[in-house]
């Protein structure tokens, strides 16, 4: 320690540290007593960060950024017991920083913290929550599979709809006309340098703001912000009540940030990173790319609406979004702090969470996307392994009729259940459907012989709540 203490000295002698970080540690925090655990969001948000910013240089250095050894390069990253492990505190990383910066930001709203004097706080932290999105966003492109590679295209047609400059942003994010290895290096480019970059500063200017202007006060019914008199008053509560950040409030935030990397490590150890996709093949157009969790609930709203709004969905709906953002520190720089006297605030984020939490749940579940990955019906649901039925059921599976129409659990969701086909439609209907096609299903009329007709409407006239009795005998 003796040594440590010396060679600390030496370096705080050449360098003058201790000058700057002094009054970082040293200066003096409000007491938030019952609520001081609530201010821990934005220091794990910023380890969550930090996670991400030494695994992605770890992942970075055998990662070639180029469109025929981005998928091999990863797969044998993950392959290697460390790269898995890296890649998974990585992956984990970039949720627990998702959840972090969006508790952070509803901490921030609830108690009004966004108001006088602290309105450049907001919007540094509004930039910083764009920038995280546009971080996790960037990355999936890099895996460079089918997922991340129809998740641009479908990103880009987005940006397309923008009125007068669509096509360029559309080209823009593209790097050209198509998605190809250009499209690879700017998404490279912009996720391991530019990204972070423009984090680190936005993150040293937040940090500055925080000291000067001070750790918002644990709101009070009794105590409105006002423009006015609110420094002075903030000031005296300081001398009067105030505690310096370290160690007296920052024990809090190592506490949290330490849990916040074992957590992390700990999940990237046991479950791992996710599986990659196939690698990315433009002729495949029946892939169903879906984002990651954290984007569930915009995939399930912008899979849902209907045709004619989605324009104005995608257009205006992130710009009004972040409008409300930007005004909102200025619309509201005073006045009540204390969510008792602001209901509404609670009542706004009560339905932003249910609307994230109900849509993600249908984004995860994907209703409206085929299971193009779903096996072909086993034995037991067949019932039989030759003749006319096992014939049908082989039909179903490789006509793709098994991807969108579920049987006793087996295939997709998004057309109707044929589990009891056969108590429900008559060999009519189903040739008339077949033939004709429907909304979201293609005709086979010139795509089935008839001999896979016949089987596929024996097998699905096999499909019965219960085996159909004999008539009885009417003795003539």
């Amino acid at each position: 320690m003796r040594m440590l203490k010396q060679a600390w000295l030496w370096f705080d002698d050449l360098t003058g540290v201790s000058k700057i970080l002094g009054p970082l540690l040293d200066h003096p925090v409000p007491k938030a007593r019952k609520s001081a655990w609530f201010y821990v969001l934005g220091s794990a948000t910023l380890i969550a960060f930090l996670i991400q910013v030494v695994t992605g240089i770890a992942l970075a250095s055998g990662y070639v950024p180029s469109s025929g050894q981005a998928y091999s390069t990863l797969q044998f990253i993950s392959g290697a017991p460390i790269g898995r492990i890296v890649r998974g505190i990585h992956y984990f990383g970039a949720s627990a920083m998702i959840i972090l910066i969006g508790l952070h930001t509803i901490r921030v709203y609830l108690m009004a913290s966004y108001k006088y004097p602290r309105q450049m706080n907001w919007l540094s932290g509004v930039a910083l929550l764009l920038l995280t999105l546009a971080m996790v966003f960037t990355g999936q492109l890099l895996r460079w599979d089918q997922t991340g590679f129809w998740s641009v295209l479908i990103a880009a047609e987005q940006a397309g709809r923008v009125p007068l400059i669509g096509n360029w942003l559309g080209h823009f994010i593209l790097a050209g006309d198509t998605v190809g290895g250009a499209t690879l290096s700017r998404f490279f480019v912009a996720h391991v340098f530019l990204f972070p970059g423009l984090i680190f500063l936005i993150v040293g200017f937040h940090l500055y703001l925080v000291v000067h202007n001070g750790i918002s006060e644990p709101p009070s019914v009794d105590r409105p912000v006002d423009p006015k008199t609110y420094r002075p008053w903030f000031h005296a509560l300081l001398a009067r009540e105030g505690e310096p950040f370290w160690p007296d409030a920052a024990w809090r935030d190592v506490v949290f940030g330490f849990l916040v990397v074992l957590t992390v490590v700990g999940l990237a150890i046991v479950v791992g990173p996710p599986m990659l996709g196939k690698p990315p093949d433009p002729s495949i157009i029946e892939a169903t790319p879906r984002p990651e969790w954290y984007f569930f609930w915009y995939y399930a709203i912008l899979s849902l609406i209907p045709k004619w709004s989605e324009a104005l969905v995608m257009v205006w709906g992130p710009a009004i979004f972040g409008a409300a953002l930007i005004l909102l520190p200025f619309v509201a720089r005073k006045g009540q702090r204390s969510p008792l006297r602001r209901p509404w605030s609670f009542v706004i984020v009560a339905a932003i969470l249910f609307m994230i939490a109900y849509y993600g749940e249908v984004g995860k579940i994907a209703p409206w996307s085929p299971r193009m990955e779903a096996p072909p019906l086993p034995v037991q649901v067949v019932g039989v392994t030759s003749g006319p039925i096992a014939d049908g059921a082989r039909v179903f599976h490789d006509k793709g009729c098994e991807y969108c129409h579920k049987v006793s659990g087996y295939g997709g969701i998004r057309g109707p259940d044929l589990t009891y086909a056969g108590d429900t439609l008559t060999p009519a209907q189903i040739t008339t459907r077949i033939y004709s096609g429907a909304e979201n299903m293609p005709s086979y009329r010139n795509n089935m012989t008839s001999d896979q007709l016949s089987a596929l409407l024996a097998f699905l006239r096999s499909r019965h709540r219960q085996p159909i009795e004999p008539p009885p005998d009417s003795g003539q």
